[in-house]
């Protein structure tokens, strides 16, 4: 997959936010979803999971793990933290991604036509 280079751009910023303060999740978030859409899913799933145990009412890094999880192949990781995240998408009110979630586990379950 080739990188557009205004999304090469935008990752190579944010790498410098979050390597000057690792501690900024948001950053860190941003970085993650810019490296999921860049087709670097391997690269994404520890920045969510780092956003994900730092602040665990993120339900947006809970759905974009579960994605990058999702494209790597390991399904059973994404249905687990997407079953996490539906529980905290359900404590703060965000819908949103608890749909997102809940369809996504909907395909996990439906049996094999």
């Amino acid at each position: 997959m080739t990188i557009d280079a205004d999304l090469l751009e935008r990752i190579e910023g944010l790498e410098e936010i979050v390597a000057d303060d690792p501690d900024d999740y948001t950053a860190r978030f941003m970085l993650a979803t810019e490296l999921a859409k860049a087709g670097r899913h391997d690269h994404a799933i520890p920045h969510f999971q780092q956003v994900v145990t730092a602040d665990g009412e993120y339900t947006a890094a809970y759905r974009g793990l579960g994605r990058a999880l999702v494209a790597t192949g390991d399904v059973e990781g994404a249905r687990r933290i997407f079953e996490q995240g539906l529980v905290v998408a359900d404590r703060t009110g965000d819908y949103q991604s608890g749909k997102e979630m809940e369809v996504f586990l909907r395909r996990f379950t439906q049996a094999p036509e």
